[in-house]
């Protein structure tokens, strides 16, 4: 990121497309509280992950390691 300004751009371009995108899935399934960690597996999320289990936006592949 530091040496091309374009791929710098992007990764920001893409994180806060993310965050927006995790914003609208929280109004879906505010169970999970992506408003508050994006989607990244932190303590809270994979609490929840446990207590309510995967939706249709986890990555089955993700969630094995975790539950």
């Amino acid at each position: 990121d530091g040496k091309c300004m374009s791929v710098a751009a992007a990764s920001i371009i893409a994180k806060v497309s993310r965050d927006r995108f995790m914003l609208e899935l929280d109004e879906k399934y505010p169970q999970y509280q992506l408003s508050k960690h994006k989607g990244y597996g932190t303590k809270e999320h994979m609490e929840a992950l446990r207590k309510y289990g995967p939706c249709e936006i986890h990555r089955k592949t993700f969630i094995k390691k975790f539950i």
